[in-house]
């Protein structure tokens, strides 16, 4: 008789270390079963497909690990996290693929989705500084009163760029913060001196630093570099959804998991060779040779087994709370926020 899945919404305290082996067996003769999927058909937003970010994403997807569990998935590129939220928030998906902290930010706004399986452990951003503008550069002081382009002003980058210069004491009115996207619009700002430092991600960064165009000064592409600059780990991209999907779909979002955790446990043992073969060509810019230097550059970084850690909710909160006054963290409930429930049922299933 398979075990009954535990509510989606139960609290993330429930799988503390004490009974995570306990769990685990119990949930071991339900992944033997295919249980029937409420949605087959599910509609995935993502801002920025090709972005390292979401390699996992694209893995499942390439290699039919979604297909294996059932499910027939359709994946919406967005130009960047904000706007395919917005598709989210307005019914065009049914879960994004973006990063964690917009739980929060979302909750904020009494609006409740929760992150049901981890993609990437760090947020692999890196900020450097622009060797054309700024060549005798020796202190982030130096950086008041520059321009310093982000991919947007509510990503990722912009928060790294936020907390490495408050760290300075470097206020954001300090600074001129520039949209510069990613790709050749972040390049291009770059190289044309339109910015004097950059906030941005791989492959992006990997081609400006081999060529010596920045000096890089904070660098989340590694787990050390990541407990640098946040003071413990910062679960980055994921998949998550409303409160209410997750309630009326569990074993679709349990399919989902099983997917990405699949994809996950591929690229742990992945060559140059199987990445080249299996990412889209247009992945590649044209460079392989680029392409992989920054694939392991952010190797590390990749989630393991869709596992959030129990204090990178807190990590994250306190690094928001710190840039957005209108943040409450009291009033924010972590537990909401994410949950390990599907990612552990996936772990045991994949041996991840």
């Amino acid at each position: 008789m398979m075990t009954p899945m535990p509510h989606p919404l139960l609290s993330r305290r429930t799988f503390g270390v004490g009974a995570v082996l306990t769990a685990a067996s119990l949930v071991a003769p339900a992944v033997r079963a295919q249980p029937r999927l409420e949605k087959t058909r599910v509609a995935i937003a993502v801002g920025g497909k090709a972005m390292f970010h979401y390699l996992p994403l694209t893995i499942s997807e390439q290699l039919g690990f979604f297909k294996d569990e059932g499910l027939e998935v359709e994946i919406s590129d967005f130009a960047g996290d904000a706007r395919a939220q917005q598709a989210a928030l307005g019914g065009a998906a049914d879960v994004m693929s973006g990063a964690y902290e917009h739980t929060i930010h979302l909750q904020n706004k009494g609006q409740f989705f929760q992150a049901f399986v981890l993609q990437g452990r760090a947020p692999q951003v890196a900020l450097g500084v622009s060797m054309k503008t700024m060549p005798g550069f020796k202190t982030v002081h130096e950086l008041k009163g520059k321009r310093v382009g982000v991919m947007a002003q509510d990503s990722s980058t912009s928060m790294l760029a936020h907390l490495a210069l408050s760290r300075y004491g470097i206020k954001a009115s300090d600074v001129s913060f520039i949209d510069v996207g990613t790709a050749a619009g972040a390049l291009a700002a770059l190289r044309s001196g339109q910015i004097d430092a950059i906030s941005n991600i791989d492959p992006v960064m990997t081609m400006l630093e081999q060529k010596g165009e920045v000096r890089i000064i904070y660098d989340t592409r590694t787990l050390k570099g990541t407990q640098e600059v946040f003071g413990g780990p910062m679960p980055a991209a994921c998949l998550y959804a409303s409160q209410e999907f997750l309630k009326k779909n569990p074993n679709t979002a349990q399919a989902l998991t099983n997917a990405i955790v699949h994809g996950l446990k591929w690229l742990q043992t992945a060559g140059p060779r199987d990445l080249i073969k299996t990412v889209p060509e247009v992945y590649l810019a044209g460079d392989r040779g680029l392409y992989l230097s920054s694939f392991n550059k952010v190797r590390e970084s990749i989630a393991v087994d869709g596992m959030f850690p129990e204090d990178g909710g807190k990590i994250a909160l306190r690094a928001l709370a710190s840039l957005d006054a209108t943040l409450k963290p009291e009033k924010i409930d972590l537990a909401r926020t994410f949950t390990n429930q599907f990612a552990l049922r996936a772990k045991v299933k994949f041996k991840a």
